[in-house]
């Protein structure tokens, strides 16, 4: 089946609605049973089965079989949003004495959670260079217990290669867990690659126009009784109005992930050629240093990117951004429209510096491209003739 068909159909099962084609809206908290005999029975089964609220109703249990069914995972847990969802899959694979792993080009609320609550918990943490690969091995201890990587990673790009972390490995009692967000089961499966975990933010793309809240993780077999039995044992779920805006998002997923990457290849290739931009840091470029990897592993790219503008000042910066008509400042992605956002990643892995100029990430919706870039284009042209300025001026100086 291909992926666009699976799309429309995982987790639908019209019958159970009278036919209805999207699977409704059920809220709930208390569910009553004919007799004492049949409530008994339903606390064999926490999941998948209506029996409580705080266990799910049918909405939630449809998202769950689609995200599975998508990813290519024996099941799937939700959560209130993103960050949630780290969290959860992290606290349920980790106790007090474990090491963790974690791509320092992680999402920073996650670097924040790892560094503050989990080194308090008693894990010790250690954050590894994104192009490890392999190598990763020789950061694993007899304690390590996750690697924890995001691939693109955030603000930065930079694709992991998952089969060889994996490799590296070279443990069964090590999970392996991968921030899907960027790709989505789409275009990335990291399960497919040997990944034992996937998470998104499903806030994002799979929700689609940035209206809701939402986290899921899916696992393997091995993996997946832990983290549902911690987020049950920890009141954690996901209300049924959430599920049905990421069901409804999802049926539209492939057709709107189109659009956005051919819009923001459109408008990267434009920008990397602009005097004012340094580089365009997009896996989908063949400039790019992670194309390769991404070419053998993702199906095709979203559109979010960064931009490295050639150095100029902060408040030039930020009346390039004030500028802009169609491109909004906000916080999140993956809805219709687009957004800018300067940006400053942490990196401790490391000594080398990231970038030479000013940084900015740019999500591309769903709008005229052609549009978009006429909106980018006289702020890009005012940047480098203040660039110029500054030059000619330093010049002058130095004589």
């Amino acid at each position: 089946m291909s992926r666009d068909t699976r799309l429309v159909h995982a987790g639908r099962h019209p019958a159970d609605f009278g036919g209805v084609v999207n699977t409704p809206v059920v809220r709930a908290s208390t569910v009553l049973y004919p007799d004492i005999g049949a409530y008994e029975r339903s606390r064999a089964s926490k999941f998948g089965a209506l029996r409580y609220g705080r266990y799910g109703t049918q909405t939630s249990f449809a998202l769950c079989e689609a995200m599975a069914e998508i990813e290519g995972a024996d099941g799937a847990v939700l959560y209130p949003s993103g960050l949630a969802a780290i969290a959860g899959v992290l606290k349920s694979l980790l106790s007090p004495g474990d090491h963790l792993l974690v791509t320092d080009a992680v999402y920073g609320p996650a670097r924040n959670f790892c560094d503050t609550e989990l080194r308090r918990n008693g894990i010790d943490v250690t954050f590894f260079a994104p192009g490890i690969g392999a190598s990763i091995g020789d950061l694993v201890r007899p304690q390590t217990r996750v690697v924890y990587c995001e691939s693109p990673g955030s603000l930065t790009f930079e694709v992991q290669d998952i089969p060889a972390i994996v490799a590296g490995c070279r443990s069964p009692d090590i999970a392996v867990v991968v921030d899907n967000t960027w790709a989505t089961p789409f275009f990335h499966r990291p399960i497919d690659l040997g990944a034992h975990v996937a998470i998104h933010a499903a806030t994002k793309y799979i929700v689609g126009h940035s209206d809701a809240m939402l986290g899921v993780a899916v696992a393997n077999e091995r993996h997946l009784p832990r983290i549902r039995d911690w987020a049950a044992g920890h009141g954690v779920l996901a209300g049924p109005d959430e599920c049905w805006l990421a069901l409804r998002g999802l049926r539209s997923l492939g057709a709107r992930l189109r659009q956005h990457q051919q819009s923001a290849k459109t408008i990267a290739e434009s920008l990397k050629g602009h005097p004012a931009v340094e580089r365009v840091l997009y896996p989908a470029l063949d400039t790019d240093s992670s194309h390769t990897i991404w070419s053998r592993d993702f199906s095709g790219a979203t559109g979010l990117f960064g931009v490295e503008l050639v150095h100029t000042s902060p408040d030039t910066v930020r009346a390039f951004i004030d500028s802009l008509e169609l491109f909004g400042i906000g916080s999140s992605w993956g809805g219709f429209e687009s957004l800018i956002l300067p940006s400053k990643p942490v990196r401790t892995a490391t000594s080398e510096p990231l970038c030479k100029g000013p940084l900015l990430r740019l999500h591309i919706g769903l709008e005229d491209p052609d549009d978009l870039l006429d909106d980018l284009q006289p702020g890009l042209d005012k940047l480098h003739a203040a660039n110029c300025r500054d030059e000619r001026k330093r010049n002058v100086q130095h004589r």
